[in-house]
């Protein structure tokens, strides 16, 4: 079993990412469970901005899309700004969208039987409404979103300390972190044995 995390961190490689942090808190329960994980941070790949699968003209989604569709797990990491989820986040959405009238072998949505989560990182709030928009998104186009597939850390209001440079050792955050593991586990398990009949959900 493969697991995606997509990072949609405003940082390149090289720059300390405290979403990425919280991204490889998460990996340990997976590692325990047999599945493999990867992380795509986003802006490291030149991702034109439209609402296909492949844009042209240099477009390098097409690469995440192939890890995209050879995972069976999928989770969406994002920094808050200003409240919101980063604009690198809105993008990798609205990408996944534009793949979203592909079709799997028996004519459902190429994202059935595949699950989806979030995780959020930032200062002050927003991560619930983060969370909300991501997982609706996630759904609207065929992931199934378990129950509890959402963690988050945010710091107090105003400047100060990250995820990271807090310790990451907050219990709500690294229990919320386990939950989301196994259950995200459990239903890709489930997906994989009983599969989403194909009955009344056929993109036609």
């Amino acid at each position: 079993m493969k697991a995606l995390f997509l990072n949609c961190s405003l940082k390149g490689q090289g720059t300390t990412s405290h979403t990425e942090g919280l991204m490889k808190d998460i990996m340990p329960h997976f590692d325990k469970l047999g599945v493999d994980s990867e992380i795509v941070r986003v802006v490291d790949y030149n991702v034109a901005f439209g609402v296909t699968e492949d844009e042209g003209g240099g477009d390098e989604w097409p690469q995440i899309f192939e890890k995209v569709k050879a995972a069976d797990i999928l989770i969406i990491g994002t920094p808050l700004w200003l409240g919101e989820k980063s604009s690198v986040a809105t993008q990798v959405i609205e990408r996944l969208y534009g793949g979203s009238a592909l079709t799997n072998d028996k004519g459902q949505a190429i994202y059935y039987n595949k699950v989806g989560g979030v995780v959020v990182t930032g200062n002050e709030d927003g991560a619930k409404h983060a969370c909300a928009s991501i997982l609706y998104g996630l759904s609207h186009i065929g992931f199934t979103v378990p129950p509890n597939v959402d963690t988050y850390w945010v710091g107090e209001a105003g400047p100060g300390d990250s995820y990271i440079d807090a310790g990451r050792d907050n219990a709500f955050t690294k229990k919320n972190g386990r939950v989301m593991a196994y259950n995200l586990y459990h239903f890709a398990n489930l997906l994989k044995q009983t599969p989403i009949p194909a009955e009344g959900n056929i993109m036609e």
